[in-house]
């Protein structure tokens, strides 16, 4: 009889003490926040699994072929102002771009530089470069019907790129959201729109 008594008393002893340890682990254990699905850090690293359409692709240019400078993410606007519509009578209005505005942010979410007119891309007076289109331009139409077309850019002759993107010899503007002109036409010529959008930008050069 004692020594089932004792046999008990021993298996309540345990069971408490591990009752503790388990209390301890789970109090003790760090619990990761939740992914922020909003971070440019996010969008930077969901863009690598994207389908990159053959238009807008980088050229193989063998047998080196390619590598990767640098990936940001943009926040911004796209610029438009109102412009008459040439031989509308009565006379009409419509939309055209002027400019990009936005923020650039590196995979840690921090802000790096900035995108504006030119275009150009800008980490400081020194690292800069500007794009211009291919001829004929390449560009595909984004899976969102109001989102502007991803984009296979150059560096603009004459104006090679600096610094940190010395040897960037194509800029991709891939997984794009907004930025489209507004529906609604202008109703006079002094309208502006600033229409938000976010995108990925790709830099690349190619390899010696």
């Amino acid at each position: 009889m004692c020594m089932k008594k004792n046999q008990l008393k021993k298996t309540l002893l345990i069971s408490g003490l591990f009752s503790i340890v388990v209390m301890s682990c789970t109090r003790d254990k760090v619990v990761d926040p939740p992914e922020d699905t909003n971070s440019p850090a996010y969008h930077i690293t969901q863009s690598e699994n994207l389908v990159i359409p053959d238009v807008i692709a980088l050229p193989a240019n063998l047998p080196n072929g390619n590598s990767r400078v640098a990936t940001f993410f943009a926040d911004g606007f796209q610029k438009y102002k109102a412009q008459e519509i040439p031989n509308s009578n009565p006379v009409a209005y419509q939309w055209v771009f002027v400019a990009p505005l936005a923020d650039l942010y590196d995979a840690t979410n921090k802000k790096v530089g900035n995108h504006s007119a030119g275009p150009t891309w800008q980490l400081s007076i020194a690292d800069s470069i500007y794009g211009q289109a291919f001829n004929p331009p390449m560009t595909a139409a984004s899976s969102d019907a109001n989102s502007i077309d991803w984009l296979l850019l150059m560096p603009k002759t004459g104006k090679p790129p600096t610094g940190f993107f010395a040897n960037v010899s194509y800029v991709q503007r891939i997984d794009t959201k907004g930025g489209k002109a507004p529906t609604t036409p202008p109703t006079n010529p002094s309208e502006t729109a600033n229409v938000h959008y976010t995108a990925i930008y790709r830099f690349s050069k190619i390899n010696p």
